[in-house]
């Protein structure tokens, strides 16, 4: 049944780029759209498209159980910091499959409820469905940041030992599934990513550092599934950056996703922020001036 495939759609346009891709491939595509989160142009791409809050898991595998969906992918952001406002578990209120796989995460905290813990229950619901999760990158292997050098720019000492730095901070973040994203000016850490997010973080960097000229350093965390929680980066982590005074951006090559990648590296260039890819210690800078 790899014909049909399920997406599971948080926000962004990770999750509209994905059902192209399967598209372009003849798959029917049925997607899932997480309410307040997935872009509407979804119905419009995917061959069966419903809008449905997140803790509703039982009615997630009826759709897809009803289309003979037996394998599936997840895309886009989950906004977790929106769970917490007061009410908002009533739009999503849980049915008797989320309570029974993700209550003791959010209901009984018999569990906690970092992303790797929740997103394994989903992931074993679903399975226990008979319906089975594959990353997104499986279907679309080049949306996957390449290792490569394309500006021609040295990176210069400074900035050599500001990258470092912040990579071994955001491995040890990661590896605490608190993060994936910190960001440094000489070899100070400014801010780091918690729930907020990576774009949210990035504003506040520039709040504590109204000069600008730090780095924000993204990687994927060392126990990295990637089935979900990908580090991905856009037009919008960019078009933050130039607002806030960004200069560099360092991603992991190989298991960081990046969407419209050359409207990210034409943006970068006009606004000289340099995009550098990370690798087994060595950095290349890929856009704009190092």
């Amino acid at each position: 049944m790899m014909d049909r495939i399920g997406i599971l759609a948080g926000w962004g346009r990770f999750p509209v780029v994905v059902a192209e891709k399967l598209k372009q491939q003849n798959k029917q595509v049925y997607c899932l759209g997480i309410k307040d989160h997935a872009d509407p142009q979804l119905a419009d791409i995917c061959d069966g498209f419903v809008e449905t809050g997140i803790a509703k898991l039982g009615a997630h595998m009826r759709f897809y159980q009803s289309h003979k969906v037996q394998h599936a992918t997840m895309a886009g952001k989950i906004f977790k910091a929106k769970l917490l406002y007061q009410g908002h578990w009533i739009r999503h209120l849980p049915d008797w499959t989320t309570l029974r796989f993700a209550g003791p995460n959010f209901v009984f905290k018999s569990k906690n409820c970092n992303d790797n813990a929740l997103l394994l229950s989903v992931v074993a619901a679903y399975a226990a469905h008979g319906i089975t999760f594959a990353p997104a990158t499986d279907f679309a292997p080049e949306l996957l940041v390449k290792h490569r050098q394309e500006s021609g720019r040295r990176i210069t000492s400074a900035l050599e030992r500001d990258i470092e730095f912040g990579w071994q901070i955001a491995k040890e973040m990661g590896r605490l599934d608190i993060g994936q994203t910190v960001i440094v000016k000489d070899r100070a850490i400014v801010a780091v990513e918690a729930i907020e997010g990576t774009d949210e973080c990035i504003r506040r960097a520039g709040t504590l550092c109204c000069k600008g000229g730090f780095t924000v350093v993204k990687v994927a965390k060392p126990q990295q599934d990637m089935r979900f929680d990908v580090p991905t980066i856009g037009l919008g982590t960019l078009e933050m950056m130039a607002q806030v005074g960004g200069r560099v951006l360092v991603v992991e090559s190989e298991k960081t996703i990046i969407i419209d990648e050359q409207d990210v590296i034409e943006f970068a260039n006009k606004h000289n922020i340099a995009i550098i890819t990370k690798r087994d210690g060595e950095a290349l800078c890929i856009s704009g001036a190092a």
